[in-house]
């Protein structure tokens, strides 16, 4: 998450016409989003976000974990309590052979104060992981150990149902030899592995252990203005990959890693000041996030290219990045790039991820958007090649990461209703179902008193999140079935009373 000019938000304004409103859900106001591009050939699946934004910026909407289809409309919004708690990291993995949702918690650092404690962009002490099953019910809250936060950046589940994740802790330093300060700390990271069952620590991999600060391409001077904290690393993910290895990207480093978990020693560097492979042409990289191994031997990444700080020109466009490596002659070469259309130079964060249709989705980090490409790729001068969809959300509101996967969501609470008069004196039913992906139609039932209903509308299409449906009837009670594909009912909600009005 990078911290440069890492988000937070001063103020919410849930009143904008950019923010949804729901009758029957009258706490959810995620934002809402404009579909710039919408081809043909794109993958299924929903779209997983976690909105938030800068310090200097209002946030449009609510903080929290969101879920939309292709179109934009909200399928599942969880808010969080309070403008300074964000979500990252919001995807769908498996656990237990079971589909579940997961991410971080937290408070991240330069979200309260244009002068924070920690480095921008550092998860607060009291962060947490969690695991939401398909009801929408949390599982399982995981903490980092051995004094370690829990940090924003990476948390995956195995395939041996374990967790494996990214920490920071601060180490107090001289940090004189390297241009720092002499009363300083280093930002140190360390990747841990938790058995998910006990709790156990399985792995603990100390990053100041094994990698030298002084390969940092931040100048250790950039502590004077975050308390003394150097953040010489910055591990932004970790991947398992074959051979019992990991799979590390350092941003500040300019480097991806390749360590064997057994020995802990690294098998090779790629990219940084001491890199085991040489570059072809626009194959070198800076500031990267979420290095991914892909079939053969080729490494994805996004590239950021962006940027020591607020003030640092960047590097190049940010883009999507796959590269070929070979082992027998140490380089690295393009294999594939994702450019944005129009430009985009994005100062942290970002994700490339790998469809199940072969298809390339992209979120763009610090700049408000989400993209899919056919697999193909692009160039910098052809942008619009393959270039499928694109999303972008309102003012400066950003997602660390954004993911596009398939979900089922069966949520264990009722379905909402809210009941009013329209001026023609028809009652309008308003129905949704946070969270419900099976719901596509809804019965509407009305009676004089709660235990005298009968259907008055037996099946009208679900539209969006929230349906309204006009009811030829003066109830005054009302209650909605949620209908799945099969004309069955899934869900009944509450009863809502009507009360008259004048229009």
């Amino acid at each position: 998450m990078d911290k440069s000019r890492i988000p937070s938000h001063t103020s919410t304004n849930n009143a904008s016409p950019q923010v949804w409103s729901f009758v029957s859900a009258p706490a959810l106001h995620p934002m809402k989003v404009t579909v710039n591009v919408n081809k043909p050939g794109t993958a299924s699946g929903l779209l997983f976000v976690a909105p938030y934004t800068s310090y200097e910026s209002t946030m449009i909407g609510q903080t929290g974990a969101l879920i939309m289809d292709q179109a934009g409309n909200p399928v599942w919004f969880r808010p969080l309590d309070s403008i300074y708690k964000q979500n990252t990291d919001f995807r769908v993995q498996s656990y237990k052979g079971k589909p579940v949702l997961t991410m971080w918690q937290g408070t991240i650092s330069g979200t309260q104060s244009a002068n924070p404690n920690l480095p921008a962009g550092d998860p607060e002490p009291g962060s947490y992981f969690q695991i939401i099953n398909q009801n929408y019910k949390v599982i399982k809250k995981l903490t980092a150990q051995k004094g370690f936060t829990a940090d924003v950046h990476e948390f995956t589940i195995t395939k041996q149902n374990t967790a494996l994740f990214t920490a920071v802790k601060q180490v107090p330093a001289d940090l004189t030899p390297y241009g720092g300060p002499e009363d300083g700390y280093f930002d140190n990271y360390s990747i841990q592995e938790v058995d998910l069952k006990t709790g156990q620590l399985l792995f603990f991999w100390n990053v100041l252990a094994h990698v030298d600060p002084a390969d940092s391409m931040l100048p250790a001077s950039s502590a004077t203005s975050s308390n003394n904290i150097w953040d010489c690393f910055h591990v932004n993910s970790v991947e398992e990959g074959p051979n019992n290895t990991l799979l590390i990207s350092m941003r500040n480093m300019w480097a991806i890693y390749n360590i064997d978990k057994e020995t802990g020693n690294i098998n090779w560097q790629l990219g940084g000041k001491q890199s085991d492979f040489t570059f072809g042409p626009k194959a070198t990289f800076s500031w990267q996030h979420n290095a991914r191994y892909r079939p053969g031997t080729r490494i994805s990444m996004f590239d950021d290219a962006c940027c020591a700080s607020s003030s640092s020109p960047p590097e190049g466009q940010a883009h999507g990045l796959i590269l070929q490596l070979n082992f027998q002659n140490m380089t690295a070469n393009v294999d594939r790039t994702y450019y944005h259309d129009p430009t985009l130079y994005v100062a942290s964060q970002g994700n490339v991820q790998k469809l199940s249709n072969g298809n390339q989705f992209v979120g763009w980090g610090q700049e408000p958007y989400l993209s899919e490409f056919a697999n193909a790729g692009n160039t910098a001068e052809d942008p619009s090649l393959n270039f499928l969809y694109d999303m972008q959300f309102p003012n400066q509101n950003i997602s660390y990461r954004a993911f596009k996967n398939k979900w089922v969501g069966l949520p264990c609470y009722p379905p909402s209703i809210a009941v009013d008069l329209s001026c023609e004196d028809t009652a309008i039913v308003y129905a949704s179902w946070n969270g419900s992906t099976e719901t596509v139609a809804w019965q509407v039932l009305a009676g004089p008193t709660p235990n005298r209903l009968s259907v008055v509308v037996n099946s009208t299409p679900r539209i969006g999140f929230e349906t309204d449906i006009c009811v030829n009837s003066d109830g005054p009670y009302f209650q909605v079935n949620a209908l799945n594909y099969c004309g069955e009912v899934i869900g009944t909600s509450g009863i809502a009373y009507l009360c008259e009005r004048q229009c």
